[in-house]
């Protein structure tokens, strides 16, 4: 028989083994169901494009996909669902309520995460191009024109304007690791054509 010293050893061992593993797996989640997400939201897009304007996801989803989003410079095609709030962003970028629609007049606003689907926004520089689609398969491009760091307690951006304009929303810094916090990173984007 082991001495008790060695068994506790094992035992802790065994302990930091099972946290660790654990950790991983709850930071493996995340990116798990926001890939998982979209291929749900790409079946309910499609179903959209063909007439079912409020296509749920899943059964007991409580928003649908109302645009699409492409970045081609950085392989990024995802939908974009209805609502800002943190039950679509865990699923997908959010278009933010009382905004303008995304390709319609005044700035429409996309939030999303940072560490999933708007991770790519770190990347981004003035001058890229991207598109968003309607659910009835308008495209509007858009060019990006400029990028802010700025503080949700004092900063509010107008959805007001006369033309299409769109701001990309994530919070911010990149590399932070504790979630949220009061900065955002914006990229604007104008449309073009």
């Amino acid at each position: 028989m082991a001495p008790p010293r060695r068994l506790s050893h094992a035992a802790f061992a065994c302990l930091l083994v099972a946290i660790g593993g654990w950790q991983v797996g709850a930071a493996g989640w995340i990116h798990a169901k926001a890939w998982l997400a979209q291929r749900l939201l790409a079946s309910a897009w499609y179903e959209a494009e063909t007439g079912g304007a409020t296509a749920k996801p899943w059964p007991w989803a409580d928003t649908h996909p109302v645009a699409r989003l492409r970045v081609p410079a950085h392989g990024i095609d995802q939908i974009v669902l209805a609502g800002g709030s943190g039950s679509s962003l865990a699923f997908a970028p959010g278009h933010v309520n009382g905004s303008a629609a995304p390709g319609e007049p005044g700035l429409s606003l996309i939030g999303g995460h940072r560490d999933t689907h708007f991770a790519f926004l770190e990347d981004v520089a003035v001058g890229d191009w991207l598109t968003i689609e309607s659910t009835a398969g308008e495209i509007q491009p858009y060019r990006i024109t400029s990028m802010r760091i700025v503080d949700s307690r004092e900063t509010r951006l107008d959805p007001a304007g006369p033309a299409p304009a769109l701001a990309l929303v994530t919070c911010y810094p990149f590399d932070a690791v504790a979630p949220g916090g009061p900065l955002r990173y914006v990229v604007f984007a104008e449309a073009s054509g």
